[in-house]
């Protein structure tokens, strides 16, 4: 199979792309590259680039760094074609003829494109609105009638590894807590009814080093034995505190290997068992305006994502 180098360039002055050593018999259809080359001048129009770091080929020693411009086009187009690993963005650079004329003939690897991922956080907000205002303007539409749905999706987590808001455990154990401190003799300060928090009981265990085993019913034995019961309430209660902290106040649920996914019934099957088959999945307020998405809000514990 003959190689062909393919000596075309886009002129841009950011987006600019070639396309070279793709084989003869599978070149990229003229209806693709037309596509391709009205996404990338989407993109050249936008202020996108400006929250991308421009990249001086050849004046770092090392290893030459990929073009920002080529990699946010490329990681971009992978995540409308539904790739959304970092294996399935490195692997569409090799694989996939549109990746690869977006991209040029490079390959980074998942991890450059976790870092390049990385680095847009802080300007991810920014990003979509230069995009969305850009969007609009060459559609030629307004954003004068806007609508609001709420949507649930359903999150990559571990089935039944969900973890409840331990609320109820938590005020149970501050009972027992309450009940041996006033055996102790150790119940001032306390709070007159619900939860008692750690720093409490670490204060109390500090008071409770200095008591006199005469003071106790049952001398030195009993006084060991409620230290120790002391010492495990606490740490039943950082255990509690940490799960209560991870949900945050306007959630009862999270999952074991996705704190930002919450217990849900999702439609697919809301009425089998009657909430029984609970899911991983996020709850997501969507704004919408001539088909287009132009604001989200996505709550992530306790803390909010939106644009």
């Amino acid at each position: 199979m003959v190689k062909c180098s393919i000596a075309k360039t886009l002129t841009m002055p950011y987006f600019t792309v070639s396309e070279d050593m793709l084989f003869y018999s599978c070149p990229l259809p003229d209806s693709e590259r037309k596509k391709l080359d009205a996404y990338l001048l989407l993109l050249k129009n936008s202020n996108a680039r400006n929250y991308l770091t421009q990249v001086n080929w050849g004046k770092e020693p090392g290893r030459p760094k990929i073009d920002q411009c080529r990699l946010f086009a490329a990681v971009l187009y992978c995540f409308v074609l539904g790739k959304a690993s970092l294996r399935e963005i490195q692997t569409a650079c090799s694989t996939d003829l549109r990746i690869i004329y977006l991209i040029g003939n490079v390959q980074p690897s998942s991890s450059s494109f976790s870092r390049f991922i990385t680095s847009l956080i802080p300007n991810i907000s920014f990003i979509f609105v230069e995009l969305m205002e850009r969007i609009f303007f060459e559609c030629g539409k307004t954003m004068d009638t806007l609508y609001l749905d709420g949507s649930k999706f359903e999150a990559n987590a571990n089935k039944y590894k969900f973890v409840w808001k331990p609320t109820t455990f938590h005020l149970r154990l501050s009972e027992k807590v309450a009940n041996l401190l006033k055996l102790m003799d150790l119940d001032d300060g306390l709070p007159g009814y619900g939860i008692i928090s750690s720093k409490i009981i670490m204060r109390k265990i500090k008071e409770a080093e200095k008591l006199s085993p005469n003071l106790i019913e049952g001398g030195e034995k009993a006084l060991t034995q409620m230290k120790s019961k002391l010492s495990q309430y606490l740490i039943k209660s950082l255990e509690y505190e940490e799960k209560e902290s991870i949900c945050g106040e306007s959630r009862n649920s999270y999952y074991k290997t996705d704190h930002d996914a919450t217990a849900m019934c999702l439609k697919d099957d809301y009425y089998s068992g009657l909430g029984s088959q609970m899911h991983a999945a996020y709850n997501a307020q969507i704004l919408v305006s001539n088909g287009f998405i132009v604001s989200y809000y996505v709550p992530r514990q306790d803390r909010y994502a939106n644009s």
